[in-house]
Parts: structure tokens; C-alpha cells; sequence
């Protein structure tokens, strides 16, 4: 059974299947995968959706353009999700209660990894505060995962959101303690490269997009490890 919480690495390598030639995703592309994640598209959509952008593609390949972005397949992306979501109602919840196929000493492994790189982070002032919160916090949740794991059901899903309000108010931190240049420049590089894509999304979609791309160019800035588990 597939693992849930893989849905990053399916999309990178489903994208890069569907082109053809190897290519690193983008932040943007990791940006715009988040915001796939947290709108609740399940996998099958997203990779619905890069195969019909790529199938149209191929009928009236363009010489001059490549597809070098996911963002080329974000319409039909949503287009696949909307469709799955008429055709049947509650496939979120059937989803979300798979089996993720993770033992609860490779999820502790994690976290314990995590809380390490949190603690030897070069950070000052409320962002070193908040990383410390954080990697205390992911060490007392392996340690409860090492105790459940031989004899109850692991509750992956909420501790994937235990993970996400600690993102965030890591992220918040670092907003605060990062210089206003250095947030310019991260803003600028993210409408320059979201230009291009525009007409394909709308604003909420954009909003949503410049946030998760500042969110991750920030974590890379202090290398900072993304805590969700979709990132294992």
C-alpha cells in the first residue's frame, strides 16, 4: 500500500517521469506542492492532473518552451481535484485513514534527526527560542511514539499537525529576526518566478504559493529542517 505521507516524492518523480529528462524541482515547485498539501489534494488528483498537462502538451509540443515548472500543470491540477471531489464525497477521509505504512521507530528517527539540526541551528533571539521549543517537542513526541508503537495504532495525523503548529510558529519567529532585505529579496525572487504561471492561478492560490515559498526559501536561509512528515 502506498505510503501517504510520501506524496512529495511521488509528485517530484511522477513530473519528472511525465518530462522526460531529469530535472531538480524548484522551490517554487516545493512551494507549490505544500500548497497542494495543505488544500487537502489528495496524490491521485495531482498526479491526475500533471498527466493530462503533459498529454496536452504532447499533442502541440512547442519547440521554444519546455515544461520546466509544476506550475505548467497547476490548472490542470485543481481541474482533477474538483472532479474527484464530485465524484466521490468522503475520498478525503478514506485517504487520510489509510495505512501510512511507517513504524513508529522510523518517525522517531526523524523527529530525534530534526531536533538535533534545531539545536546546533545558528539562530538568536526569538527564532533561537522557538527552534529550542521545537526540538524539545519533537524529542518528547518520539519518545511517546517509541512507547506506542509496539502495542497501539500510531496516530500519524496528529502529530502531522502537532508538526505544523510548530512550523509555524518557527517560521513566524524567523520573520521577525530576519532582515527586511533579505525578506525583499525572497519576496522578489518569488513574483519573478511565479510571473510566468499567473494566469493559471488566482489570487488566493498566489497568496498562498508566495507564503509557502517564503516559508521554505526562510528554512533554507538558517538550514533549517522542514518538520512535516511528508518530507521523510
Amino acid at each position: 500500500m502506498l505510503n501517504y505521507f510520501n506524496y512529495f516524492t511521488e509528485i517530484e518523480e511522477h513530473f519528472q517521469r511525465r518530462r522526460g529528462t531529469f530535472l531538480l524541482l524548484s522551490t517554487l515547485d516545493w512551494a507549490l506542492i505544500e500548497t497542494w498539501k495543505e488544500s487537502g489534494i489528495p496524490l491521485e488528483a495531482v498526479l491526475r492532473g500533471i498527466d493530462v498537462a503533459f498529454d496536452n502538451y504532447d499533442r502541440k509540443p512547442r519547440k521554444t518552451r519546455k515544461v520546466n515548472s509544476l506550475a505548467f500543470c497547476s490548472q490542470e491540477v485543481l481541474a482533477a481535484a474538483e472532479e474527484m471531489k464530485e465524484a466521490s464525497v468522503g475520498s478525503k477521509r478514506d485517504t487520510q485513514e489509510k495505512e501510512t505504512g511507517l513504524s513508529g521507530s522510523e518517525v522517531a528517527g526523524y523527529l530525534t534527526k530534526n531536533a538535533a539540526l534545531l539545536r546546533v541551528a545558528k539562530l538568536e533571539g526569538p527564532a533561537e527560542q522557538a527552534a529550542r521549543a521545537a526540538a524539545e517537542s519533537l524529542l518528547a513526541a518520539a519518545d511517546e511514539l517509541q512507547q506506542a508503537s509496539s502495542s497501539n495504532r500510531l496516530h500519524l495525523e496528529d502529530l502531522e499537525r502537532r508538526m505544523t503548529v510548530l512550523e509555524e510558529k518557527l517560521h513566524a519567529a524567523l520573520q521577525v529576526c530576519t532582515a527586511e532585505k533579505d525578506l525583499l529579496a525572497i519576496r522578489t525572487d518569488a513574483d519573478r518566478q511565479i510571473a510566468a504561471y499567473r494566469r493559471k492561478m488566482n489570487a488566493a492560490q498566489i497568496d498562498q504559493l508566495q507564503k509557502q515559498f517564503l516559508h521554505k526559501r526562510l528554512l533554507e536561509l538558517y538550514s533549517l529542517p522542514r518538520l512535516s512528515l511528508f518530507y521523510m
